[in-house]
């Protein structure tokens, strides 16, 4: 019984983990991408991660900025898609990576995912929108 509580524990934690890493994608896949050049043009892995850690900050920020700055609202929606288009589809993924041994249908495994990807794309919208409102209050 011990056994069973631990690892339902254990997956609830790991969800709730790669719900909090898919509302950050877009500086994820940023981050990664600046590491795997820096590391491929000979760097080490310190200055590698520095970049990418760098990487992932400047494009929150420049986000925010463009957020707190802009007073174009189509500007300031095609930053919130810039930043939430990567978290939908990675929580689509996650979804997906979770359900398709449990369900047989190809449709509701599609309106299971579609709907788990809409839901972090939200949570990263309603995330970000609280970030920008703490960096810069109006």
């Amino acid at each position: 019984m011990t056994l069973i509580l631990l690892a339902i524990s254990l997956s609830v934690a790991l969800c709730v983990l790669a719900f909090n890493f898919a509302i950050y994608a877009l500086p994820v896949m940023a981050g990664i991408v600046v590491f795997q050049y820096v590391h491929a043009a000979g760097s080490g892995f310190g200055l590698s991660a520095l970049a990418a850690l760098a990487t992932a900050a400047v494009s929150v920020g420049l986000v925010i900025a463009v957020l707190g700055f802009a007073r174009n609202p189509l500007l300031r929606l095609f930053a919130l898609g810039v930043f939430v288009a990567p978290a939908a589809v990675a929580g689509y993924a996650l979804a997906h990576g979770l359900a398709k041994h449990a369900l047989d249908s190809e449709l509701a495994l599609n309106l299971l995912c579609g709907t788990c990807g809409l839901i972090v794309a939200v949570a990263a919208m309603i995330n970000l929108n609280a970030l920008v409102e703490d960096v810069l209050p109006r």
